[in-house]
């Protein structure tokens, strides 16, 4: 699976390192990604998810539901 979260699609930033003689070299800037047990009310079930932290605090305010009907994702199959 790759390092992209489940429900906002967040995914790696490219950029550089720059080192003290102000040398770049190229580096990705990874997505904070939780493996996350959700609660699913309407499915009445725990849902296993890979969600960034972000991700976690709107949950808190929309809600699994909704979310996963942003992201066009069908909770039955996880």
């Amino acid at each position: 699976m790759s390092r992209r979260c489940q429900l906002t699609g967040k995914k790696a930033n490219n950029g550089f390192s720059i080192s003290h003689s102000h040398r770049r070299t190229k580096r990705l800037q990874h997505v904070n990604l939780q493996s996350k047990r959700i609660w699913w009310s309407e499915g009445n079930r725990w849902v296993r998810l890979k969600i960034s932290t972000k991700a976690i605090k709107t949950l808190e305010v929309k809600g699994l539901a909704a979310m996963a009907k942003e992201a066009g994702i069908n909770l039955n199959d996880f």
